[in-house]
């Protein structure tokens, strides 16, 4: 298998209620979409086109926040917007912040994010990426009557290794996990708990051509063969149960 990634730059800046396949379809140069593809966006992007973007000046910090604050030497506003996405927080150290999303994921401050986008505002995360994926999914079939599949990545850093990686936040027409549990190794040997985290390792791919400040909010991934199914990312979630580190 020869898997192609082709970056689908957009210039313009995105704002609330862009058209996000049209942006596609005008980019220069402007990309071939074939049946199988499978394209992955930032979820930047995706914030802004949903109008994820926050107002700091709007935000009224809370005591909590404010203490917080204080002793990271960060911006309440920013630590009020950490604790409104927040299911719980993990960890706190060095200045550092990590939280369970109320979507379940963990990773540093919620995924509020203040980069790539005015100053005074910050980036949250789409409230239902799997919906963000399904919804693009349906305007690319309708604008070039090709069947697609559509993840939506984030960039989170990893417990026990340093560096950051995209992994997936949302999926659409795609599963998240390829399960190899049943099969046989080749030593005939049946596999009972091999799952690889496929979606995740799409986005990592599509990092390497989509950088962070090259105007590449979009890429195409080609030739990777993948069943046609509903998707979720719940599916990459460790349940509480199986969970070793909580």
């Amino acid at each position: 298998m020869t898997l192609e990634v082709t970056p689908v730059p957009i210039q313009q800046e995105i704002k609330q209620g862009d058209n996000l396949v049209d942006a596609i379809l005008e980019s220069k140069p402007q990309p071939s979409i074939q049946d199988g593809d499978v394209f992955v966006f930032t979820q930047k992007i995706i914030s802004k086109q949903e109008g994820r973007v926050v107002n700091l000046s709007e935000v009224l910090p809370s005591l909590l926040a404010i203490g917080v604050a204080s002793e990271y030497g960060k911006d309440p506003r920013v630590i009020q917007l950490i604790l409104d996405q927040s299911k719980r927080i993990v960890r706190m150290r060095n200045g550092i912040i990590i939280s369970e999303t109320n979507h379940g994921f963990v990773c540093a401050n919620a995924g509020v994010d203040e980069s790539n986008v005015k100053d005074g505002y910050a980036a949250i995360l789409p409230s239902d990426p799997d919906e963000s994926a399904e919804r693009l999914r349906r305007q690319i079939k309708e604008k070039t009557r090709k069947n697609v599949a559509v993840i939506i990545s984030d960039t989170f850093g990893r417990p026990f290794r340093q560096g950051q990686t995209n992994v997936a936040i949302g999926v659409a027409g795609i599963s998240s996990i390829l399960d190899y549990a049943g099969t046989q190794d080749n030593f005939g040997r049946t596999l009972r708990v091999t799952a690889i985290a496929i979606a995740d390792e799409l986005c990592s791919a599509t990092e390497l051509v989509m950088g962070k400040s090259l105007h590449i909010p979009v890429s195409i991934v080609r030739n990777y063969s993948f069943d046609d199914v509903k998707g979720t990312i719940s599916h990459m979630l460790r349940s509480r149960s199986d969970d070793l580190f909580r």
